[in-house]
């Protein structure tokens, strides 16, 4: 009986593998929730009382209007505008794009405006507003 002797020995091991698979559940969670929050932007404040130059402007209002130099257009066809007033510009190289934000205009708006300009190869700045 000698042979059969049993083998009951408790493993000190412990598995990974379950607490790795709720680990990955759990960034996928905070991905996916990370993306749908949005942010509001302040305008950035400064005490400069100079004025950069720049090119072109873009304005932003809290409703989504957007405006190139003045003139009304939509976010569709902004990159188009802009593409076209740069290529009969003088100043290609170093043109810049100046961003006037309205307070409350969404971090995804602005970014969307600094990819269009980055795209083109342009500078871009965001206008600050006079601190008070």
């Amino acid at each position: 009986m000698s042979g059969l002797r049993g083998r009951n020995k408790i493993s000190a091991e412990f598995s990974m593998s379950s607490l790795t698979d709720i680990i990955f559940l759990l960034l996928i969670f905070f991905m996916l929730t990370s993306s749908m929050v949005q942010i509001n932007v302040p305008l950035p404040q400064s005490d400069s009382k100079t004025v950069a130059p720049s090119d072109f402007s873009v304005m932003i209002k809290k409703d989504e209007t957007v405006s190139f130099n003045g003139k009304e257009t939509t976010f569709d066809e902004l990159e188009k505008v802009i593409a076209t007033n740069l290529r009969y510009s003088e100043n290609k190289e170093n043109a810049v794009l100046s961003i006037i934000s309205e307070s409350g205009v969404t971090y995804d708006k602005l970014h969307e405006i600094m990819k269009i300009a980055a795209g083109l190869k342009m500078k871009a700045i965001l206008a600050t507003q006079p601190k008070e």
